[in-house]
C-alpha cells in the first residue's frame, strides 16, 4: 500500500459485526456444531477475549454504542428499532466521523438498524431522518429497512436469498441491472468488502471498514453450495442445518476478505476486530450461560471478540479482561493516533495497551458498567426466560446486580460463578445499596434524544 498507510503507523480499521452470533458460535470459542476456519484463523493470528460484552442484549443498542462508545442510553435508545420512526441522533459523534476528519475513508456495509433507510417510490433515500452518510461514512451499501418490505422478506425467509433485490447503496437503491442484484445478501456483503478494499488500497490514506453482517439473525435460510452440503449432520433441524450453513458462509466471506489483504500486501498494516451485536437466539449456542436475545443474563450480552495486528498485537494470545461495545470507539480512536475531545463525553475505555500486552483496565479506573434493555417477556430460544426479569445491570468488577426498573433482583458474582445460579442478593445488603445508588443516578442522567 502507498501514501499515509504506508508511511504512518497508522492502521486501515475493518470492523466485522456479527448479528446474534452467540458467545460459543465459533470453534475457536468452542463450537460443538459449527467450522469457522477463517475466523479461527484470525484468532490463532491475533487475540481472543473471552469477556467481551455486547451493550445489549438486542441490536440497535448495542450498534449505537459501537459508533458512539457511549451507553445507548445516553440517547434514549432502549430497544430494538422498528424501521419507522426511530434513529440515532445525528449529533452523536461516531468514530466514523473522528476517523474521517483525521483523513480516513470511511465506509459501512451490511446492516445498520440505526434509522435512515427508507426509500421514495424513485429509490431515492428519503432525508427526513440520518443515515450512514450523516454518521460520517463516504460510502455504504446496506439493505432497505422500510416496513412492509422487510417484514415480509423476513416471513417469506427471503432476507438473505434475496437480498440484493433491495441494496441501498449511497442513497440510492440498486436497480436489476446492478451487478449486486441478484446476489445472496452474504455475498453482497462479503463481496462489496472486498471491492472496497481494493478501491481503498489504492489511495493514499489509510480506510475505516465497517462490515456488519445480518448472518446469523433470522430468518433462517439455506446458504448457497458448499455451505450448505458442508453442514449436513443427522438429526438436527431444518432450522440449525440454516444456522449452521449461514455461519459458515460468513466465516467464509471473512476468508475473502483476508486473502484479499494478503493478496495487496497490507494485513500487517490492517487491525481487524469480529464480534457480535448481542448473544445468541434461537439456534445459537451459549454453552452453559444462563439467558439469551433479550435478556441481561450473561447468554444475552456476553459475545466472542477476536483482533489481529500483525506486529502490534502478539498472535495466539487469550484474554479474560473484560471488554465492552463502548471500548471500540477508543481503541480505533488510539490506533489510529486520534484525539478525542476533550469535550467528547466516552463511556469506554480503549483496549489497545491490552492488546499490545499491557495490563487491562483495571476495575477501579474502569469503574461500574451499566445496561438498561426495556422489557422483552419472551426470550428467543427455545425455552422460557428466566426469571425474576430484568432492566438493568450494574456490574462492578465480579459483581453484577440485576435490577427491574431500579429495584434489585439479584446479584451474582461472575468470577466463580459464571453461570449465574446463585442469587446472593440478600447476603451482600452494602453491596446493594451501593450498586442500586449508583445506578439510579445513571438512569436519571440527562439524555440526548432525537431531533
Amino acid at each position: 500500500m502507498t501514501g499515509m498507510a504506508e508511511s504512518s503507523e497508522r492502521p486501515n480499521i475493518i470492523l466485522l459485526l456479527a448479528d446474534d452470533l452467540g458467545y460459543g458460535d465459533l470453534s475457536c470459542f468452542g463450537s460443538p456444531a459449527v467450522k469457522t476456519p477463517n475466523l479461527d484463523r484470525l484468532a490463532s493470528e491475533g487475540k481472543k477475549f473471552t469477556r467481551f460484552y455486547a451493550a445489549s442484549a438486542v441490536c440497535s443498542p448495542t450498534r449505537a454504542a459501537v459508533l458512539t462508545g457511549r451507553y445507548p442510553l445516553r440517547f434514549g435508545i432502549t430497544k430494538h428499532f422498528n424501521d419507522v420512526n426511530q434513529w440515532l441522533p445525528e449529533s452523536a459523534t461516531t468514530v466514523a466521523e473522528l476517523l474521517q476528519d483525521a483523513g480516513y475513508n470511511t465506509a459501512h456495509l451490511g446492516k445498520w438498524h440505526l434509522g435512515g433507510l427508507h426509500v421514495d417510490a424513485e429509490g431515492k433515500r428519503l432525508d427526513d431522518q440520518p443515515g450512514p452518510r450523516q454518521h460520517g461514512f463516504d460510502f455504504y451499501q446496506t439493505q432497505i429497512e422500510q416496513q412492509p418490505v422487510r417484514g415480509r422478506m423476513g416471513r417469506e425467509r427471503t432476507l438473505f436469498r434475496q437480498g440484493g433485490t433491495v441494496l441501498l447503496r449511497n442513497d440510492r437503491r440498486v436497480t436489476e441491472d446492478d451487478a449486486y442484484y441478484s446476489k445472496h445478501l452474504t455475498d453482497a456483503n462479503g463481496d462489496f468488502a472486498v471491492e472496497l478494499i481494493e478501491k481503498f488500497a489504492a489511495e493514499d490514506k489509510p480506510f475505516f471498514l465497517n462490515a456488519w453482517w445480518l448472518v446469523p439473525h433470522k430468518p433462517y435460510e439455506p446458504a448457497p453450495e458448499p455451505h450448505w452440503s458442508d453442514t449436513a449432520a443427522e438429526g438436527i433441524s431444518e432450522a440449525q442445518h440454516c444456522f449452521r450453513s449461514m455461519v459458515a458462509h460468513m466465516d467464509a466471506k471473512v476468508g475473502q476478505i483476508l486473502d484479499k489483504l494478503d493478496e495487496l500486501g497490507i494485513a500487517d498494516t490492517t487491525l481487524v476486530l469480529f464480534t457480535s451485536d448481542n448473544g445468541a437466539a434461537f439456534e445459537g449456542f451459549i454453552g452453559d450461560l444462563k439467558g439469551g436475545k433479550t435478556d441481561l443474563h450473561d447468554g444475552g450480552i456476553r459475545v466472542p471478540m477476536i483482533v489481529r495486528w500483525p506486529g502490534k498485537i502478539l498472535a495466539g494470545q487469550t484474554s479474560d479482561a473484560f471488554g465492552h461495545s463502548n471500548d471500540l470507539l477508543p481503541t480505533f480512536c488510539e490506533a489510529a493516533e486520534v484525539e478525542l475531545p476533550s469535550d467528547l463525553p466516552i463511556d469506554g475505555r480503549s483496549l489497545l495497551p491490552h492488546m499490545k500486552g499491557e495490563a487491562p483496565p483495571s476495575d477501579e479506573a474502569r469503574g461500574t458498567v451499566f445496561w438498561q434493555l426495556d422489557l422483552y417477556k419472551s426470550i428467543q430460544r427455545h425455552y422460557p426466560k428466566p426469571k425474576p426479569y430484568a432492566t438493568e445491570v450494574a456490574m462492578r468488577g465480579k459483581w453484577k446486580l440485576l435490577a427491574l426498573s431500579g429495584t434489585p433482583v439479584e446479584l451474582f458474582n461472575v468470577e466463580s460463578d459464571p453461570n449465574e445460579q446463585q442469587n446472593v442478593v440478600e447476603d451482600h445488603p452494602e453491596l446493594v445499596e451501593s450498586l442500586s445508588a449508583e445506578l439510579k443516578e445513571w438512569l436519571n442522567a440527562p439524555r440526548t434524544l432525537r431531533r
